[in-house]
């Protein structure tokens, strides 16, 4: 006994030997930084606060790096935070997740905010008995190869690069089982999109990855290949993206590995700019031309992307087709709005350049009718459209289809931490590190993804039925009031009336002359 009692004192004895020694290897390693970073600060020139405040100057950043976390967690209320608050987010990921998505008490939404989109209801909304699902749409029925599809509710464009292998392979997988398509971005076709055996349209960048030569011009070989996967249904000219209009997409070289390397046909480790436009795409002209010869190549429905400046610049761009004939028109064209969204851009891009969705789709879908193009082009609506009302309202505009890219990743779990541009990701999503892409599990993802299409969809129809229409694609202008300063609302069909349809406006070559 006496023994087991003095071992026990050793024990003892040791151990606190062993926390003091901790204890003071601790303290000397903090008081030798704080000596270090002391010197460091008041000799370095760069930094005012740390030279005038050194060691105690140096929390400020930490800090500030913190405050980003504390604001969405603990400060923020549900509807305060940009680009995206607390209840749009939560709704995308119950949605995701397919659990209850009802809410209690009342709408925490401020009805009165200018610029409130409502739906008008009707007193004898469809029953559901009578409601039918979204109708197919037929894209590029003049083409070889053309694309039916009765999805309404689509997946954006985002590289493999941008965003990591997982979220790939979940995003395939996810529109197989819901029946979407998936656009691939500017980085290439990958053998990861092709995972899940989803639709899928390529899109041609500026740097025109996965279909160009070695001195980066479109090559009608590649193309071909490209086209001869059975899953990929069209083409997307990719002519600028609303986060960054003017300016090139850039993939930091660090996510190039060597596969994405050979995927894109660039070299490793390096930075991959892409120009701020296709070089060989210089007027409205050129841009006919590449979808012709696209569109000739392929057989297979080609369209291109845009962020809209200006109303004149589709004007001059209708007056071409109908010179050329409707036929040279685009088969679809994806219009994305400023506030579009990206993994790294410039500030003022970002900010500042490019017309809102809000304002450049009806724009778009008006210009189309008046020349008379508006049964030939179907119109994709692209830009923050992440929950049922942000559907709705697009196709109450004249939207024939939506895309988002930014509410799949919140399906597939992103956090809003805002480190998609540092490969530092903490859910997988737009990392190459290993480590973080292990929480990314990509069959449970796309069961997620394929839900909240899903759920989606099915919430607009119910807005729709509300509204009295039998579906999502039913609807128009008069389903939907936008609050003015006033406090009061005005229809969208009277803050944007639709112009006289003029069927045979291209080949009567009334705009042509114009």
């Amino acid at each position: 006994m006496q023994h087991m009692s003095e071992r026990f004192g050793t024990f003892l004895i040791t151990s606190l030997e062993f926390f003091v020694a901790a204890f003071i290897l601790v303290v000397g390693s903090v008081v030798l930084w704080a000596i270090v970073a002391y010197i460091l600060d008041v000799t370095q020139t760069r930094h005012a606060i740390r030279r005038n405040y050194p060691v105690i100057g140096r929390f400020r950043y930490f800090f500030e790096h913190l405050g980003e976390f504390f604001r969405q967690y603990f400060f923020a209320m549900d509807r305060e935070e940009l680009p995206f608050n607390r209840a749009e987010r939560s709704w995308v990921y119950r949605a995701a997740k397919d659990v209850n998505n009802t809410v209690a008490f009342g709408s925490t939404r401020d009805l009165r905010r200018p610029g409130t989109v409502m739906f008008v209801n009707c007193p004898f909304p469809t029953l559901g008995a009578d409601a039918v699902p979204p109708q197919p749409v037929t894209i590029g029925s003049g083409c070889r190869s053309p694309y039916t599809t009765a999805s309404v509710f689509n997946i954006s464009g985002m590289s493999y690069g941008a965003i990591s292998k997982p979220a790939v392979i979940a995003l395939s997988n996810g529109a197989k089982k819901a029946g979407c398509w998936m656009n691939t971005g500017e980085g290439g076709l990958s053998p990861y999109h092709l995972d899940g055996g989803c639709d899928i349209v390529f899109q041609i960048g500026t740097a025109k990855n996965g279909v160009r030569d070695l001195e980066g011009n479109l090559n009608d070989d590649k193309l071909r290949d490209i086209a001869a996967h059975p899953e990929v249904k069209m083409f997307e000219i990719k002519m600028s993206q609303g986060a960054k209009p003017g300016k090139g997409g850039m993939l930091p070289g660090g996510k190039v590995t060597e596969e994405i390397a050979e995927i894109r046909g660039i070299k490793v480790g390096e930075n991959a700019f892409s120009p701020n436009r296709h070089p060989d795409v210089r007027n409205n002209i050129d841009l006919l031309d590449m979808i012709a010869r696209v569109r000739d190549v392929t057989g297979k429905p080609v369209g291109f992307k845009t962020v809209i400046g200006a109303p004149g610049v589709l004007d001059e761009l209708c007056r071409e087709i109908c010179r050329r004939g409707a036929d040279s028109a685009p088969d679809f064209i994806t219009v994305d709005g400023a506030e579009g969204g990206t993994g790294a851009a410039p500030m003022p891009l970002i900010d500042a350049v490019g017309l809102p969705l809000r304002e450049a789709l009806p724009i778009l879908v008006d210009k189309l009718a008046e020349y008379g193009l508006r049964e030939r082009v179907i119109v994709v609506a692209s830009g923050k459209l992440i929950n049922p009302e942000d559907v709705a309202w697009a196709l109450c505009l004249g939207a024939d289809i939506v895309t988002s890219a930014r509410g799949f990743m919140f399906a597939l779990g992103c956090i809003q931490a805002l480190q998609c541009n540092k490969n530092t990701c903490p859910t997988g999503i737009t990392t190459h590190n290993e480590k973080l892409q292990r929480g990314l599990y990509p069959p449970d993802k796309a069961e997620r993804v394929a839900a909240y299409v899903r759920n989606m969809v099915n919430e607009v129809g119910i807005i729709a039925h509300a509204c009295g229409v039998r579906s999502p694609r039913e609807l128009n202008r008069t389903h939907a009031r936008v609050v003015q300063d006033n406090g009061l609302s005005v229809g969208l069909d009277q803050l944007h009336p639709a112009p006289a349809r003029n069927a045979d406006a291209c080949a009567s070559g009334d705009r042509a002359s114009a």
